[in-house]
């Protein structure tokens, strides 16, 4: 197997680990403030992380990788968590899912600016077709009836696309899980002073789905869909493996159904299906032109 194909397959493991984030997050804002369930994600995920770190005795970063690494963990792991945390006060998880579609571009596009990577111009048409998919069809879902959490979706997706785009390249020479464990430890000490700031007064109102919802953003969201993630943007290439990103929504979508109980009309499945169509063809035109 090489190393694009476990590329392929990291990035897969991601996408699917990932996929629960959106639906977890509605469920624990139901109960929980959306700056808490962010700083406590990260504060949990960071001593995880430090742990790690630890056991397997990492070399700390050098001064160069200290920029970088703020600016990862100001993007995964406060600024992507937390936009979307005050979207879905606004919005369903369903809905706010398919925005989720856009992530491939604005990836694609940061891993040309900050990854000298460059596909193929038919890579572009493609990727903008899988978008244009999933934003036409949030238009016609009523995406003005609420502009502050489509606002919100937008700015997480912008946030997001630069902080896969940053990690991928910097997983290129410190690994994966390294990379998403500095970003954290380095933002545990600010996340841990306000998890118990933003801390609930009473946990006796909480409810277990909300702190179970909780614990699957600390643990997955927040930590191991990053050590796949990572990895596989590092080893397929962050255009060409950020494209399964389309296949998010879908994913998210039939989980907000089986656990939120949130109704999917069939309009959706068609857009997937188009969506899994773009993927799997643009991945071809995913290598630069002039290795072809």
């Amino acid at each position: 197997m090489n190393t694009t194909t476990r590329g392929w397959i990291n990035g897969f493991l991601g996408v699917l680990i990932f996929s629960g984030s959106l639906p977890a997050t509605r469920m624990a804002v139901m109960d929980l403030d959306p700056l808490f369930l962010t700083v406590c994600r990260a504060a949990i995920a960071g001593v995880l992380a430090g742990v790690l770190l630890l056991i397997f005795k990492q070399q700390r970063p050098v001064r160069s990788d200290i920029v970088p690494l703020l600016l990862i963990a100001f993007c995964v792991v406060v600024g992507f968590p937390l936009l979307t945390a005050l979207a879905l006060q606004y919005v369903t998880s369903a809905h706010a899912i398919i925005y989720i579609g856009l992530l491939p571009l604005s990836t694609a596009i940061f891993g040309v600016l900050r990854g000298s990577e460059r596909p193929r111009p038919t890579f572009w048409i493609l990727s903008a077709l899988g978008s244009s998919l999933v934003a036409g069809f949030a238009l016609t879902q009523g995406a003005a009836s609420s502009p502050i959490g489509e606002g919100l979706m937008l700015a997480s997706i912008i946030v997001c696309g630069y902080g896969y785009a940053e990690g991928a390249r910097l997983s290129r020479r410190l690994g994966g899980w390294q990379v998403i464990s500095w970003a954290l430890v380095m933002s545990l000490p600010v996340m841990s002073l306000l998890s118990l700031y933003y801390m609930p007064v009473s946990w006796a109102s909480i409810s277990g789905s909300a702190l179970l919802s909780l614990a699957y953003v600390s643990l997955f969201s927040m930590l191991i869909g990053f050590v796949f993630w990572y990895r596989g943007l590092a080893q397929g290439g962050i255009a060409a493996v950020g494209q399964l990103q389309l296949l998010q929504p879908f994913f998210g979508l039939l989980l907000s159904a089986l656990v939120l109980h949130e109704s999917i009309c069939w309009p959706i499945f068609i857009v997937n299906i188009g969506v899994i169509l773009c993927v799997a063809i643009a991945r071809r035109f995913a290598v630069p032109a002039a290795s072809s």
